[in-house]
């Protein structure tokens, strides 16, 4: 009881574990995916111990989705365990069977799948065993593991000499103010310390006058300043200033004159520099004269931080010189004045559009005897001017001169056909329209069967309508008609005898194709196929291949059509158990010969002389009276008699063999109480050959790889051949009755 209950308690904790995504050493998470067809009320699983301890289990599911999955997980160490799935309706998980989707279940362990559903319909119960393996460890992560060189991984765990490139550090943006060409790696320093240093050319002091500081916060126009501070200058030292401000947003520095003149404050100065990089720099004096309030605009620079580039005119003595730029774009212009050439005001010599482009230039003729003189024009187009030229200047006009510029007497437009061979000539037309029409002859008369639509002079030749049927392949053709009335009789060919096979009911000419009716099957795939028939009358026998000769073996006395497949008949020993089973025998003559296990040493006590095939069986006397080799003080023997009296005081069985191999090969504990209850023994363990139960019952044997692959199954045996299974270590199941005993074996 102290032992189930233990398990109760491990198998509780390891599905707590295991919910939680953490499994103690030596267990690993077995993972279970159901997914239930659309009746998931009728399902339930679990999975359980050979003890008969369950360690998860779920459903029945209802009031959950049809089709919903459904998950489940616990730790399990390398073992083997049972699962059992359970349908109360009795079709399993197969919802295809009523017009749905059939249901599966899936366990993992370590992504692998290791057991699945082998069918949906499974009826009432399905009953399998799951073998477990435990997950291999993760693979080593090969890289550089050096931070000091590009190459660096953070998630390699093991060095293997990748490092190559030493970083270089600095601003590797090739589009910014700052581009270093050498530099590999970044470092984007938010911030750092700047030293504003004011000074003064007459070592007399600013008199009042100050620097006010202050910086973006945004880069992208219109911009927000935020106020650093107000600086000045006293008693005529130069002064220095710690400020901290953020890389690469623009500081602005505005010159606050109050006492000094314009001619004083020239003598100011003061430079603005990072550890790395000069942000601004007025040491020599400010440009005479300054107005108040000019701002001056720098970029602080930290360490490796890139700079953006700012495009514009850099040259302060531009008239569109601009504070925010950092990169000068060829934009600058210093000449203002009219740029458009258009105007008269036009300067060529100006890079900058004052608005002083007024009058626009007026090309034309300015001479006033010229035909085009233009009042309005200021600048002379050479060659523009046009003399008087008289002539009709109406160019709707027959006789319109695009050469006259004084007017004169106009002849309008007399449009017709001047072609006097033609059928609508006009003689008082003096320009052809394209309308001429030739003489067209033929019949006039609409109401005529050949009237001509385009004939405009009739020749006589008019003919009258005649209806009827104009189609010669029709059964009613009139040879007189000339125009169809849509009384035309298709002929219709076929066979109109009412009795024959092919009767067409259209038809209404016979064309000598009438085809008898003859009866039969006409089924091309039946036994008595008749060609000739046209007519089915039911008679088809289907074909049944088989050996038609009644000397075979295999002879089939149902079967009309021999396929080739007849079998003579071949005697010798057809139990596979005979030791002389011959697997080409298709006849038991009686010849089988049976393996007669038992003990063929003649030393041992139990010797049969008739025995065949040896097994572990051979008894031996004990020897603690007669001074066998299992004597006194012999600890592995001592140990065995121990644990069995019997095994001296009356002899030595199977069971005392069975006990002193498992001492021989180093069991040092106790005998699994299960085992010694039942006397379910397995050895030799290690073997080569083969594996014996003591038990005189026979067993179910199961043989499974450390894959969880079953590689040998055998029922009702207590001897079990192994010699052909690779050497290593393997599981052992040992099933009687509602026993079973997992056990590990050793092949050599």
């Amino acid at each position: 009881m102290k032992k189930l209950a233990y398990v109760f308690v491990l198998i509780f904790w390891l599905a707590v574990a295991a919910a939680f995504g953490q499994c103690p050493p030596g267990t690993w998470s077995l993972n279970v995916t159901l997914n239930p067809d659309q009746y998931p009320e009728e399902t339930s699983w679990y999975v359980m111990t050979f003890f008969g301890d369950t360690l998860m289990q779920g459903g029945p599911y209802a009031g959950i989705i049809d089709y919903e999955p459904q998950y489940a997980a616990a730790c399990a160490p390398i073992d083997s365990f049972y699962i059992v799935v359970n349908d109360t309706y009795g079709d399993g998980v197969a919802g295809s069977l009523w017009g749905g989707n059939d249901g599966s279940i899936y366990v993992e362990q370590c992504g692998d799948t290791i057991w699945s559903l082998p069918v949906a319909d499974f009826g009432n119960q399905i009953y399998d065993t799951i073998y477990t393996s435990g997950c291999p460890p993760p693979p080593p992560v090969f890289g550089c593991m050096d931070p000091s060189y590009v190459e660096f991984d953070i998630a390699a765990t093991l060095d293997t000499g990748m490092c190559f490139t030493p970083k270089i550090y600095g601003c590797t943006d090739s589009l910014a103010y700052n581009y270093l060409d050498s530099a590999n790696t970044d470092i984007n320093i938010d911030s750092c310390m700047h030293e504003l240093e004011l000074t003064d050319l007459a070592g007399n002091g600013w008199a009042g006058s100050s620097l006010k500081l202050s910086q973006a916060t945004n880069l992208v126009p219109p911009l927000n300043y935020q106020d650093i501070g107000t600086y000045t200058l006293v008693d005529g030292f130069d002064t220095t200033f710690f400020v901290n401000l953020a890389a690469g947003y623009p500081v602005r520095v505005v010159f606050e004159i109050t006492q000094q003149s314009d001619f004083t404050a020239v003598q100011c100065g003061y430079s603005l520099y990072s550890e790395d990089y000069v942000a601004i720099d007025i040491e020599g004096g400010f440009v005479n004269p300054i107005p108040p309030f000019f701002p001056i605009i720098g970029y602080p620079y930290c360490g490796n931080t890139c700079i953006e580039r700012v495009y514009g005119c850099t040259d302060t003595t531009a008239l569109n010189y601009g504070y925010l730029a950092n990169t000068d774009d060829s934009t600058c212009y210093y000449l203002a004045g009219c740029t458009n050439p258009i105007y008269l005001e036009y300067n060529s010599n100006a890079d900058f559009d004052d608005g002083s482009c007024a009058t626009l230039i007026v090309l034309g003729c300015m001479d006033s005897t010229a035909y085009n003189y233009d009042p309005a024009a200021n600048v002379e187009l050479p060659g523009s001017c046009i003399p008087f030229v008289y002539g009709c200047m109406d160019p709707v006009m027959f006789n319109y001169d695009p050469l006259a510029t004084a007017p004169d007497t106009c002849i309008p437009y007399v449009y017709g056909c001047t072609d006097a061979s033609m059928f609508n000539y006009n003689i008082n037309a003096n320009t052809d329209n394209g309308s001429c029409i030739p003489f067209v002859y033929g019949c006039t008369d609409s109401t005529m069967y050949n009237y001509d639509v385009l004939a405009n002079t009739d020749n006589g030749t008019c003919i009258p309508f005649v209806y009827g049927c104009t189609d010669v392949l029709a059964i009613n053709y009139n040879v007189l008609a000339n125009t169809d009335d849509g009384s035309c009789i298709d002929v219709v060919l076929g066979c109109t005898d009412s009795t024959a096979f092919n009767y067409n009911i259209l038809a209404n000419t016979d064309d000598g194709s009438c085809i008898s009716v003859v009866w039969g099957c006409t089924d091309p795939v039946a036994f008595n196929y008749n060609s000739s028939a046209n007519t089915d009358d039911g008679s088809c026998i289907p074909v049944v291949f088989g050996c038609i000769d009644p000397t075979m073996w295999n002879y089939c006395d149902t079967c009309n059509t021999d396929n080739g497949s007849c079998i003579e008949y071949y005697y010798g020993c057809t139990d596979s158990t005979a030791l002389n089973y011959d697997d080409d025998a298709n006849t038991d003559n009686g010849s089988c010969i049976y393996p007669i296990y038992g003990c063929n040493d003649p030393t041992a006590i139990n010797y049969d002389p008739d025995v065949n095939v040896p097994d572990s069986s051979c008894e031996y006397s004990a020897g603690c009276a007669v001074g066998d080799i299992y004597t006194l003080p012999n600890p592995c023997f001592a140990w065995v008699i121990d644990v069995d009296e019997y095994c001296c005081d009356v002899a030595w069985d199977a069971s005392c063999v069975s006990l002193y191999e498992y001492c021989q090969d180093g069991w040092s504990g106790p005998t699994d109480l299960i085992e010694l209850r039942h006397g379910l023994w397995i050895h030799p363990n290690p073997t080569k050959d083969y594996l014996y139960i003591n038990s005189r019952l026979k067993v179910d044997l199961t043989v499974v790889n450390m894959l969880g692959k079953i590689v040998i199954s055998e029922k009702k045996v207590n001897i079990l051949d192994v010699s052909k299974l690779t050497p290593g270590t393997y599981n052992v199941l040992i099933e009687h009755e509602n026993i079973r005993i997992n056990k590990k074996i050793i092949k050599q």
